[in-house]
């Protein structure tokens, strides 16, 4: 039998080896998630991507950095709640479900749309899975009798926050916009979702109060294509704009392509967050992609400079301009895995509950991050919130109006 020779410097470099393998192994202790559910696919993907994105590269870049000393691992558990390439409340209620049966997801971003938010709180509320949403508008969600409706298993407990303003806030502003640009007379239509209903609302009612009149407020109804005979009946009412409350996958865009065919081809056109996703826009709308007015309920990252650095940093990773909620996912973020860190201190080490990660978000006040520094209220919402409003040019080009802070 033949014996191999091993010299002792070879086998001391074997040895170091296979103990630093093993120091490795042990400094690490495992994995923890956050869960991340937005729409992804279909028609809504141009928003839901780009905030998408935002999430996962606040993660990137948490472990880059050596995320709680390097002895746990972050990862992104990423969930898609849309149906046929529109956003879904049923599949956002499992993608929750699936989020609360995996211990390792200590609290989650999203969802992005409203009407998926009300499927979603109860869950999270009874299981305590802190979630954090960067475009959630409907006031029901955190204030009045709606919100109390959600909670109706755990009324003392609040799981859920948001980085964004309300609706009030954001119909408010554009009723005054509005009236700035000259319109007196408008007529509101909406898709007769969650979001979409109620912002209209509140943009009728602001503009009222302030002097407008409501010509008239329609509501289209799910996967409605054909919107002539509607559109007649706003056009022989003559107004100054038409509002839409809704999304670009609702209809909003159609509804804008379609008022060329009966003769409204210079009217404006006013809407919110859910046709800030240009690109869908644009490709819905056709050449009645101008003249069109929206706004978004977070500011504009390219023109902030506390946002300089992200958007140079996002653009590097994902070879893409942020879209209108990128920033404030990336800033929600930051958010859990500041309170996921915080809780990994105060168990020692240990895999933290859910409970101590959502006590340490609840306890958020003046966090800095790309957006500027934000903090949550007793229900859950911003205590800086903040509004752009925008105008859609020819050729999908767009220009920033304005960016309110509100109080």
């Amino acid at each position: 039998m033949q014996l191999t020779y091993v010299s002792r410097a070879c086998f001391a470099s074997v040895l170091v080896a296979l103990l630093a393998g093993t120091n490795a192994h042990a400094a690490s202790l495992g994995t923890l998630r956050i869960g991340i559910d937005l729409p992804v696919s279909g028609a809504d993907a141009a928003i839901g991507v780009p905030t998408q994105n935002g999430a996962v590269l606040a993660i990137e870049q948490a472990n880059k950095r050596g995320f709680a000393g390097g002895t746990y691992k972050l990862e992104a558990s990423l969930l898609d709640d849309a149906v046929q390439g529109k956003h879904d409340p049923a599949a956002g209620a499992q993608n929750v479900k699936t989020f609360i049966a995996d211990s390792s997801v200590m609290a989650m971003i999203g969802p992005f749309n409203s009407n998926v938010a009300k499927s979603e709180i109860p869950l999270t509320n009874d299981a305590g899975l802190a979630q954090i949403s960067p475009s959630n508008t409907n006031d029901g969600l955190t204030v009045g009798d709606d919100a109390k409706k959600l909670r109706t298993a755990h009324p003392d407990t609040n799981a859920y926050f948001r980085v964004c303003t309300k609706d009030s806030r954001q119909g408010g502003a554009l009723a005054t916009f509005a009236q700035k640009l000259g319109y007196k007379k408008v007529f509101v239509i909406d898709d007769n979702e969650t979001y979409g209903k109620g912002l209209a609302d509140h943009f009728e009612d602001s503009f009222k109060k302030i002097g407008g009149i409501s010509l008239g407020h329609e509501h289209i109804t799910a996967n409605q294509q054909d919107f002539k005979a509607l559109l007649t009946k706003v056009h022989s009412t003559s107004p100054d704009a038409v509002f839409f409350g809704g999304n670009t996958s609702t209809g909003g865009g159609l509804l804008r392509r379609q008022m060329a065919d009966v003769g409204m081809t210079n009217t404006p056109y006013m809407g919110g967050d859910g046709i800030s996703d240009t690109e869908e826009f644009v490709k819905e709308a056709g050449p009645m992609a101008e003249n069109v007015y929206y706004s978004f309920a977070a500011p504009d990252a390219d023109k902030l400079p506390s946002a300089k650095q992200f958007v140079a940093d996002y653009k590097a990773r994902f070879k893409s301009d942020v879209g209108p909620y990128s920033a404030s996912a990336f800033a929600a973020t930051q958010i859990i895995i500041a309170a996921i860190e915080k809780a990994l201190k105060e168990s020692g080490g240990k895999m933290p509950s859910r409970a101590v990660v959502l006590k340490d978000i609840a306890s958020t006040r003046d966090f800095p991050t790309p957006i500027g520094p934000i903090g949550f209220d007793a229900n859950g919402d911003t205590t800086a919130p903040i509004l752009t409003l925008k105008r859609l040019l020819a050729g999908g080009k767009t220009v920033t109006v304005t960016q309110l802070v509100l109080k």
